[in-house]
């Protein structure tokens, strides 16, 4: 199993931990102090030696941050995370606090007095965060200082050692451009606008850039380093050594420098000194690297990680893999929900055994790697809370009369998947069918949309949840995210959300997953992959038009559509993605499977 079901949380541990915390802060004469959810490489998914956050909390959500006073203290996450939150952390030590709705900001400015100290590790917060930062604390009449060593690290007991996972390449079969093009493209780019050179610290851009991969954080496959590009010459990739091995070492040879991680500041340094012009993403770079950067005399230019557009633009290697990979997982998919229709009705199953057996029908295929996050298998209630993990602690059986939400992807060196599928176990109630149809019809709305050169994840946002809108309903994450190439599940810098500023360009792979969550109860999600596809013209319109190819393939529960709820059009979309479900899927089924898979793909009547 690549998914652990133990029950990591443990509220009782915050209160000793704040207090051992506090006694830090008193030694150092801080009045508070910033306890981030990223590591040095702003990672969404740490490694087990910086999860500080979780380690301080009990909070182990993907987002947060938590500040800790003298004498209080609070933990900031937004809508996925308020329930999960509550049931993991020590609510009379740690304030829990929904995001954007309470700004962290408007908590210190209460918190902070005339002449306070505010305590911040450099290494985790970006430039940006820390320009916020300083603005917030000197509105508060406090300061802001950088702390060399972080105090949490020196009363952290049995901290787990860096992890030490080793490097491999990713095939050009699978990535589709060498190494050479596209540190060619970048370097182009950099003497274009006249800089020395870029340091990448993100670790996603500097995989892709050397198309290399690793295993050093759960479920992605990342190698944590970092690296400077210069203008012209080899690219410098600084990494822990013991990670290449020398078939590894060799292979990079062309492209890059091998140096040990340790050898960062004095690279900076010599930037430095040679008074180069220097891009740093205030967005990823840490106020670390800005800081080494302009005591030794670089001038700092701030602009977006120049690998960040190619990557989410996917080549036609890349495209043509992930259209591999979805079909390869919709058929491990239709078989587990064939079983999940056979076996949950008898209220025996439960969260733990559903999510064993879809990874199960993954491994089976033959081509996993590993899962692209820990499923969300939610029964009833469960399936409320947006990112929920599944423990031995919290395993709920799967009851007739209730909702199954289960959340899933995986990770084939073809492509990177992620698929929500909500289950009717039994007979579904009115309600739930018509909330379902309501998520339903939003995300037709963003499959079947067509947009202009321009648009935004923004943009299109609002169709997801006008349908929910209209019925006085709403849903607390964004609509979708970007996808990686057997890289991250999330990846930047597209996505469909409120605050989704990025352009969407043909190549890139969105997820569309609106939702629906009654607390107590159940949720409700839909959500397949879907690719930006290029222009074409509209009959009898003037101006040519994107839209949406969806990747996923995998039925929609058809029990719980509401058929009067929907429109013709809407209710053609739903039966002629079934019928391509049927005729790609259904050829690699046999049997049972098959059989099912007819039944439920079958056309739904008009009312």
């Amino acid at each position: 199993m690549f998914q652990s079901f133990e029950n990591i949380a443990d509220p009782s541990k915050g209160q000793e931990r704040v207090a051992e915390l506090r006694t830090m802060l008193k030694a150092r004469k801080l009045a508070a102090f910033l306890v981030p959810r990223a590591d040095e490489f702003q990672n969404e998914y740490t490694p087990p030696n910086a999860e500080r956050l979780f380690w301080l909390t009990g909070f182990s959500g993907s987002a947060g941050s938590a500040i800790v006073a003298r004498k209080t203290a609070a933990l900031f996450v937004d809508g996925r995370y308020t329930l999960q939150a509550a049931e993991q952390v020590n609510t009379k030590v740690f304030e829990i606090l929904q995001v954007p709705q309470n700004d962290p900001a408007d908590w210190l400015k209460k918190t902070l007095k005339q002449g306070d100290v505010l305590g911040y590790d450099p290494r985790l917060h970006t430039i940006k965060a820390v320009e916020r930062l300083k603005k917030t604390v000197g509105d508060a009449g406090a300061r802001l200082e950088p702390q060399i060593t972080n105090p949490l690290d020196s009363i952290w007991k049995q901290r787990p050692p860096p992890p030490q996972g080793k490097v491999f390449l990713h095939p050009l079969e699978f990535a589709g451009v060498p190494p050479v093009k596209k540190i060619a493209a970048i370097q182009k780019d950099l003497r274009k606008a006249k800089l020395d050179a870029v340091v990448l610290t993100a670790p996603e851009s500097i995989c892709w850039l050397l198309n290399i991969r690793g295993q050093d954080v759960p479920h992605t496959p990342l190698v944590l380093c970092f690296a400077i590009v210069p203008a012209k010459g080899l690219v410098d990739l600084f990494i822990d050594p013991g990670k290449i091995s020398p078939t590894v070492r060799k292979h990079l040879k062309a492209d890059a420098r091998v140096l040990d991680a340790g050898q960062l500041p004095r690279a900076l340094e010599t930037l430095g000194k040679a008074d180069a012009r220097v891009l740093l993403d205030p967005d990823q770079a840490s106020q670390w690297i800005a800081d080494q950067l302009v005591d030794a005399g670089a001038a700092l230019v701030h602009k977006a990680d120049p690998c960040l557009a190619p990557k989410a633009k996917k080549n036609p290697v890349e495209i043509a893999g992930a259209r591999t990979a979805h079909k390869r997982d919709g058929v491990a998919v239709c078989r587990f929900l064939a079983w999940l229709d056979a076996n949950a009705p008898a209220g025996k199953l439960d969260e733990i055994a559903a999510a064993k057996k879809l990874e199960a029908f993954r491994a089976q295929t033959g081509e996993l790697k590993d899962i692209s996050f820990d499923t969300i298998s939610g029964a009833g209630a469960n399936g409320a809370i947006v990112h929920y993990r599944v423990s031995k602690a919290t395993n709920a059986k799967l009851k007739p009369g209730s909702l199954y939400l289960v959340d899933s992807g995986a990770q084939f060196l073809d492509g990177t998947t992620d698929i929500t599928r909500t289950i009717a176990v039994g007979e579904p109630a009115a309600d739930m069918r018509r909330h379902f149809t309501l998520v339903l019809r939003g995300h037709i709305a963003i499959a079947v949309a067509r947009f202009p050169k321009g648009t935004r994840g923004a943009d299109l946002d609002p169709l997801a949840r006008e349908p929910l809108w209209k019925a006085g309903m709403d849903f607390d994450h964004g609509t979708g995210h970007g996808i990686g190439s057997y890289l991250s599940v999330h990846e930047g810098p597209q996505g469909i959300s409120k605050r989704g500023g990025a352009t969407l360009v043909p190549g890139m792979i969105c997820s569309n997953e609106p939702g629906y969550y009654r607390e107590g109860e159940y949720g409700i999600r839909i959500e397949n992959l879907v690719l930006v596809t290029r222009p074409r013209k509209v009959r009898g319109g003037d101006r040519p038009m994107m839209g949406f190819e969806t990747l996923t393939l995998a039925p929609i529960d058809r029990r719980l559509v509401d058929v009067s709820m929907l429109s013709d059009d809407e209710l053609r979309w739903l039966n002629a993605y079934h019928a391509r479900v049927l005729k790609e899927i259904g050829p690699e089924l046999k049997g049972r499977d098959r059989a099912w898979l007819e039944q439920a793909t079958m056309p739904l009547e008009g009312s």
